[in-house]
């Protein structure tokens, strides 16, 4: 499988997002200062702290969504600032997963083999929060709530009109696997189970025992725009990379088809998922 070399990109984005929240941070100074408002008043507003205030404003701080709102109408912006909030909600994922992520918001079909962890568009609050934690270096307990949050954000696919596709090949290590503990684990086996009953997703279990798997070269994800070619998304060791080649991009469709006839049918997934849930009860 031919995967295209390594560019620039990333390096280029990342300075593109620092610049995008400078600018945010630059003309909510300027709407404060036009208000009259110190950056205590303005945080007293809001509910935030002048700390934080003034992180924002000097662009060492993503804000959320719902501050960027609340400024917006504090500072009766009218909008100005709300023109920001989409971009600015990619600013929260890890660089390498930005692509992916705005691909991802606008997908019609979502499909994904994971051998290592629950994917994170499966995680629950408290899997994803350990997943985090175990990363090393170490995260400050801030960037790890940050992270956080912007997982649970990409759940919203599930709730799109209309709906999209999305199915997942998970290896049954995966969901042996008492990452974070075995309350940690109890609530996403029961979150999987949740999410099974949806008529739009397909979760399948690839057993240990299967002796002819047709991907043991690490996890990879399938996705399609409305109109618009299906794409691949390969990520490893905090590096992710879309992949828009065709001819690479047909050769992961052959191996997820392949995947999902060798794995476990969805309704014999979701018993193996209970007897799982059972056991660690």
């Amino acid at each position: 499988m031919k995967i295209p070399d390594q560019n620039d990109g990333p390096a280029f984005e990342e300075d593109s997002v620092n610049e995008l929240l400078r600018s945010f941070g630059r003309q909510m100074k300027i709407l404060r200062e036009a208000a009259g408002l110190t950056q205590a008043e303005l945080g007293k507003k809001l509910g935030y702290s002048e700390s934080a205030v003034s992180a924002v404003e000097r662009g060492a701080r993503i804000p959320r969504p719902e501050m960027i709102e609340s400024v917006d109408k504090v500072l009766r912006a009218r909008g100005l600032l709300l023109t920001r909030k989409r971009e600015i909600g990619y600013a929260h994922y890890p660089a390498f997963f930005r692509d992916a992520a705005r691909i991802e918001e606008e997908a019609v079909e979502f499909h994904q083999y994971a051998p290592l962890i629950v994917p994170g568009m499966l995680q629950t609050e408290d899997y994803s929060r350990a997943i985090f934690r175990m990363w090393r270096p170490r995260r400050h307990d801030a960037e790890i709530e940050q992270l956080v949050a912007a997982r649970m954000a990409r759940h919203a696919l599930f709730d799109r009109k209309p709906a999209p596709t999305l199915s997942f090949v998970l290896e049954e290590s995966v969901l042996q696997r008492r990452l974070g503990g075995v309350e940690v684990l109890r609530g996403q086996l029961e979150h999987l189970l949740l999410v099974c009953d949806d008529p739009n997703v397909e979760i399948q279990v690839m057993p240990t025992r299967v002796s002819d798997h047709a991907c043991v070269d690490g996890p990879f994800t399938l996705m399609t725009a409305q109109g618009q070619e299906q794409v691949g998304y390969l990520e490893s060791q905090g590096y992710g990379r879309v992949i828009h080649d065709q001819e690479t991009v047909r050769e992961l469709a052959v191996r997820y088809g392949i995947l999902r006839a060798q794995a476990m049918p969805p309704l014999e997934s979701m018993q193996f998922i209970e007897k799982l849930l059972q056991g660690v009860l």
